[in-house]
């Protein structure tokens, strides 16, 4: 499994591997979940500097294959391993809502204030509840409900829909939420019966698929110092985003949850550092409101288990 590899790579330096062993399972979920979310906001600085020429679905479509190409070793013993899924549709579902979430993501980051486009991104937490209410059948407590309501209100103090100052790109970015919810669902389904790299191959492969004619509509041709850069925005997401799950299999949610977090303070400092941005207190007051209201969602998620 991805998962597995990863711990492999950690392991393949003798010293470093002394030091990670020696590691509680919370200290080595706090390592993990913070060093990949620091390289997640390091893609989403790279990804919003090259944002200033190439287009949003372009971008989409280099992380997917480059990720893809990434995960192609996994198989080397099996090619033919991942065209024997029994969830061929679900696969296709979550593929779909992928590259959506995937555009979203990148035209917040590319539109709005670094770690604007990052808090709205953690309202994922959020859509749990309305999606609770409407296609499981489970009662949702009442509270739980009101912290939804509270965070929902962060996200329309970044529209701010009845002022001068609207954002239709938080929309955008509330819209990636939402498919980021959905996505969760999916994949909850789909580990039941398929391997992490089997789920890792079909979202990154439609993800590329879905992407390749909108990014040739808007094509701009990258630049020969461009391409280095894509190249490492696809690694860093796919190895920040394993470094997490990794980490949060080790560690407890209680622990770490807030710690993910921590992508929007990153954010807000490379932000302000490399790209001259400050948040306004509309801003402020959303991402708090945001932050808090999805970390007690996840928690509480965890406890009830």
């Amino acid at each position: 499994m991805a998962n597995s590899n990863l711990s492999r790579a950690l392991r393949s330096f003798a010293p470093a591997s002394r030091w990670f062993d020696a590691l509680s399972p919370n200290g080595r979920g706090v390592f993990l979940v913070s060093t990949g979310s620091m390289m997640l906001v390091v893609m989403a600085a790279v990804s919003k500097f090259l944002g200033g020429r190439i287009p949003a679905f372009e971008l989409v479509y280099f992380r997917a294959l480059i990720g893809f190409v990434i995960l192609l070793p996994l198989f080397w013993r099996d090619p033919l391993e991942p065209f024997r899924t029994e969830r061929p549709l679900t696969h296709l579902l979550r593929g779909m809502l992928g590259s959506l979430g995937n555009f979203a993501m990148f035209w917040t980051i590319t539109h709005m204030l670094l770690a604007d486009a990052m808090a709205l991104q953690f309202s994922r937490p959020l859509w749990t509840i309305p999606l609770a209410l409407l296609f499981l059948p489970e009662s949702v407590p009442m509270r739980r409900i009101i912290v939804a309501l509270v965070g929902f209100a962060g996200v329309w103090m970044y529209t701010r829909p009845f002022t001068d100052g609207f954002d239709p790109n938080a929309v955008v970015g509330a819209f990636g939420g939402l498919c980021a919810a959905l996505v969760i669902v999916t994949v909850k389904r789909l580990s039941a019966t398929e391997p992490t790299r089997i789920i890792m191959f079909y979202y990154s492969l439609y993800n590329v698929v879905f992407a390749i004619v909108p990014a040739w509509l808007v094509w701009v041709s990258p630049t020969w110092s461009e391409w280095p850069l894509l190249i490492l925005m696809g690694f860093l997401g796919i190895v920040g985003q394993s470094m997490i799950t990794r980490g949060v299999h080790y560690g407890d949610t209680t622990l770490l949850a807030p710690l993910d977090y921590t992508r929007i303070i990153y954010s807000s400092v490379i932000g302000y550092f490399i790209f001259a941005e400050l948040p306004g207190l509309w801003s402020i007051g959303g991402m708090l409101l945001i932050v808090c209201s999805s970390i007690y969602l996840v928690i509480s998620e965890k406890r009830k288990k």
